[in-house]
């Protein structure tokens, strides 16, 4: 019994570690994600930068933590994301920022920049020419 209760304490201290690391892990955002303001009005419907939109059937919305997160509970709310476009114009993939990755600038708002931008995968940066 007092093995038991020792190792349960020691998976918990080791848990209890590891968890701080694993949200400090750098997001990686595809080359094609652009900068925008999402709120959900009427699930799938959606303002993207103020105008209408709509999210694409399988869109995966993901929350400043990575996990999923179901469009219904983010009714009414403004966030600033990096989402991306399928090849119809819905609202594909939309990643919830942090304030540090809102933080993050140049990053593209139109696929006109995104064109004549220069991006670095591993820094997750843009640079403008």
């Amino acid at each position: 019994m007092p093995r038991c209760v020792l190792l349960a304490a020691a998976l918990t201290a080791a848990l209890a570690l590891a968890l701080p690391a694993a949200a400090q892990v750098q997001r990686n955002f595809p080359a094609t994600a652009l900068r925008g303001t999402l709120e959900v009005t009427q699930p799938p419907e959606v303002l993207l930068n103020g105008a209408p939109a709509r999210l694409a059937p399988g869109a995966r919305i993901r929350g400043t933590d990575n996990l999923l997160q179901m469009s219904g509970g983010l009714l009414g709310q403004r966030f600033v994301v990096d989402y991306t476009l399928d090849i119809g114009g819905l609202v594909m993939d939309v990643w919830l920022l942090t304030p540090q990755e809102a933080a993050r600038q140049p990053w593209p708002t139109t696929p006109a920049q995104a064109a004549a931008w220069r991006f670095d995968p591993l820094a997750q940066t843009w640079s403008r020419p």
